[in-house]
Formats: structure tokens, C-alpha cells, sequence
């Protein structure tokens, strides 16, 4: 190890056959992020609180997947050390690649690096502008709410792109795909959800308040199969979280979320709210477009999106 304090560890290898270490401390005596990353561990999981530890029972380890052989290597010597307990679960969570539209990694012309910053910007930019171009006649209303419309709409649309797709696989960052009503994107998310509480609104005579009033709930009765269709898609909102929560992939969120606005765009094609047959039958539709806005709402906030009810 030429002078250097170093672990080895069964089954890795260097590209020539040799034991593969993981240095703790480097010959100079100089530490590495090895080193650092084994105090947090024993920080974060073995140490009281008292000892300023956290106590941790999970740590996820959100980087990109070329990280993931350090990060077995760190745990798995956590453990023989004794810096963390069989309870605690240490986690990789390994991401890929954000590329541009050409397949390359994704920077700006001059090859420099793209600020987060600039990106989030130029969404709001490109949500504000469509969202004008496409309200010319828009009243003083709506241009007093149109740049809040559009930081919501650009920024989750930003987040939306990134957590729909599955972590480990690379993607190419597109402003177009992202800020598309068409798809699985947050604007058509955010859309659907806005134009659900357009539906409550009329159906419940609150005309164009700025805020719904949600109605109270009432018996659900099944009158046509888009009806039971719908709260069979509904009622599996516990399974994907416990899903996600145990696999840690967001873009289940963002699947269901899709699925669960196609189903309701079924339903409403079929059964008329405001026109029902009964007021029993319309309270029971509108108490499916109130749980299935709640459920939108839960999970675009779960993924770090605002909503609105009117665009």
C-alpha cells in the first residue's frame, strides 16, 4: 500500500487482476472522500444523539452511477469497522446522464457547464411567453397572475421532465417535450388539475372564484363502468407510494399521476357532472373529481411541484 492506510476487500479487483483497496488514508497522510464518507456513516447511524450522531435507521445517497462501486466499497467497510449497525441501510441511489438534444453531454455552446439557474429561467421564459401568446385577449386578471403561472409552470416542468424518467438511464433535456401539453409532462399535469377544479366550480355554482370551494363528500355510486374504473385507479395510491418509498424511483409517481388523469378524462367523457341524472349522482361524481384533484395535488407537491387551480 506504499505507506498508505488502505482496506481490502473481497471480490474487487483492478484492471489487471490486482486487489483493488479503498484507501482510508493516503500515504502523505492526507485523507480522501473515503475518509470522510466513513465519518459520516458513523456519524449518521452509530452515534448517540447525545454525540451528536442522527441515528439513523436508512441514508440514501443520491449521486450519479459512476459513484456506485466507492459507495459498495464505503458500506461494506462501515460494516466490518463497526461504524454502522446491522439495522441501518446504507443506499446508493444512482441517477445518469442529462444530455442535449444531440445525444452529447449536455453545455452550453462554448462547452461550458449549464447553470441550474439559467436553465429554470428560460423555462419560466418559454411558460410565459406560451402561456401570453396563447390568452391575447387576456383580462387584467390574468396578467397580474401570469408570471406566478409561469415560474409554477416552468420549474415543475423542469422537475417534472427529470423525475419522470427512470433515474439510472440518461436523457436528453428538451424544453419542447417538457413544456408540452401533450404527454406526461407537469404542464398537461397541471392543466388537468386546474381544468378538474374548472368542472367543480361550475357543477357547484362558485362561478370564477379564484379559490374552489371543495364540496363535501358524499356516497359513491356506480353508475357507469368509468366510474369504478376511476376509483380502481384511485385506491392504488398507497401501493405506489409504498413502492416508491421502498425503491426510490419517482418516475412511478409521475406514471400513475398520467394513468390517473387518463382515467378520469374517460370518465368525465361519459359521465356528465353538472348535467346527472340525480343530485345524488352528481354529488357522487363530484366527490370522484374532488378525490381525484387531491390526488394530483398529493403527488405533484410530493414532487416538489406547486399547483394552481386556475391557467
Amino acid at each position: 500500500s506504499d505507506g498508505a492506510t488502505v482496506v481490502f476487500l473481497d471480490g474487487y479487483t483492478s484492471r489487471d487482476g490486482s486487489p483493488l483497496p479503498m484507501i482510508v488514508r493516503k500515504s502523505d497522510g492526507g485523507f480522501n472522500y473515503a475518509t470522510t464518507d466513513l465519518a459520516a456513516v458513523r456519524q449518521r447511524t452509530c452515534l448517540a444523539s447525545e454525540e451528536s450522531g442522527e441515528e439513523a435507521d436508512r441514508v440514501l445517497y443520491v449521486t450519479d452511477a459512476g459513484q456506485a462501486q466507492h459507495f459498495e466499497m464505503v458500506f461494506a467497510v462501515a460494516k466490518k469497522a463497526g461504524f454502522c449497525p446491522e439495522k441501518a441501510s446504507l443506499e446508493h441511489v444512482p441517477f445518469g446522464l442529462v444530455q442535449g438534444e444531440d445525444g452529447k453531454k449536455f453545455a452550453t455552446r462554448s462547452g461550458d457547464t449549464v447553470k441550474l439557474k439559467d436553465l429554470l429561467n428560460e423555462a419560466v421564459r418559454i411558460a410565459g411567453a406560451d402561456l401570453r401568446e396563447r390568452n391575447p385577449d387576456a383580462d387584467e386578471a390574468f396578467l397580474k397572475r401570469v408570471d406566478n403561472v409561469s415560474r409554477i409552470v416552468g420549474i415543475g416542468a423542469v422537475k417534472y421532465a427529470d423525475l419522470s424518467m427512470n433515474r439510472e438511464s440518461n436523457y436528453r433535456f428538451s424544453y419542447d417535450r417538457m413544456l408540452s401539453l401533450n404527454g406526461n409532462t407537469a404542464p398537461y399535469m397541471l392543466y388537468a388539475y386546474a381544468r378538474i377544479c374548472g368542472i367543480i366550480r361550475k357543477a357547484s355554482g362558485q362561478g370564477k372564484t379564484e379559490l374552489v370551494e371543495w364540496p363535501e363528500s358524499s356516497d359513491v355510486i356506480v353508475s357507469h363502468p368509468t366510474e369504478a374504473n376511476l376509483m380502481r385507479q384511485l385506491i392504488k395510491l398507497p401501493d405506489v407510494l409504498n413502492d416508491v418509498g421502498r425503491d426510490l424511483y419517482p418516475n412511478k409517481i409521475c406514471d400513475y399521476l398520467f394513468e390517473t388523469s387518463q382515467t378520469f378524462n374517460q370518465f368525465y367523457e361519459n359521465c356528465s357532472v353538472n348535467n346527472a341524472e340525480t343530485s345524488e349522482l352528481k354529488a357522487s361524481r363530484l366527490t370522484l373529481c374532488t378525490a381525484t384533484a387531491g390526488t394530483i395535488r398529493l403527488l405533484l407537491q410530493t414532487l416538489g411541484i406547486e399547483v394552481v387551480q386556475k391557467l
